[in-house]
């Protein structure tokens, strides 16, 4: 947790005009607490969790993430290659998803998803970057997959030339 708040900390001082300088003090609680929410619907809907923090990722390509860091670059993983099993989604960030302070009655709100229930979900509102690319119609502004597992994201890491070290903790 120090850890944690200290790079918040560095970021704000270094680079106080990106996405994450812009993140209340609260940010690293708030994203534990949420990931345990997470965490504890995924495994009581029958999902395998073989990694404490899940990696974030987002279905299809999200320009407005990009613009969060200085030297983007993103990777494509087809979901088959994925035991989805071990996938869950949220229609948009799962921390406006899960906050106590976005009560708009939404059905996607609170929820978690498995494979089969977001496409569904997709094919009724389509993708929130599609429809909300500059976040005019509320805080989804694209479709969050949370692997619990290592075994795709760890070979493709390694495909790109990253470490492990470069990946864990970060939710690009």
């Amino acid at each position: 947790m120090d850890e944690a708040r200290s790079v918040l900390n560095k970021i704000k001082k270094e680079k106080p005009d990106t996405m994450a300088a812009k993140r209340s003090l609260s940010y690293v609680e708030d994203r534990l607490s949420f990931e345990g929410m997470l965490r504890d619907k995924f495994i009581e809907q029958g999902g395998i969790i073989k990694r404490r923090v899940p990696y974030y990722m987002v279905v299809e390509e999200c320009v407005w993430l990009s613009s969060w860091f200085e030297d983007s670059a993103y990777i494509k993983i087809d979901v088959n290659e994925f035991d989805l099993r071990t996938v869950s989604f949220t229609y948009g960030d799962s921390h406006p998803t899960f906050s106590p302070r976005v009560n708009d009655g939404k059905e996607y709100r609170k929820k978690l998803y498995f494979y089969d229930d977001i496409i569904k979900l997709i094919d009724k509102y389509g993708l929130p970057q599609d429809w909300n690319a500059d976040g005019k119609y509320g805080p989804e502004r694209y479709i969050e997959a949370q692997i619990w597992s290592d075994e795709t994201v760890l070979r493709y890491i390694k495909d790109c030339n990253f470490t492990k070290s470069h990946v864990i903790g970060h939710r690009s």
